[in-house]
């Protein structure tokens, strides 16, 4: 079953609008340039992202109520 291709915008379009809010509330520390991760690394920033992302799209979700 293959996603509606007007869906996966919308969702794009939405996770781009609360980036900002997504990463505000992650709180990681940007890394200077030409600073290389470990896989390790870049797996714990990214599921902080994701857990931000859900805190930020529900608080959206709940001041719009």
């Amino acid at each position: 079953m293959e996603a509606d291709p007007k869906i996966a915008e919308q969702k794009f379009n939405e996770f781009l609008r609360l980036l900002p809010l997504t990463l505000a509330v992650a709180g990681l520390p940007l890394a200077p340039p030409g600073t290389y991760m470990t896989d390790g690394q870049l797996d714990a920033r990214a599921t902080a992202i994701r857990s931000a992302y859900k805190i930020s799209r529900q608080l959206i979700l709940d001041i719009i109520k």
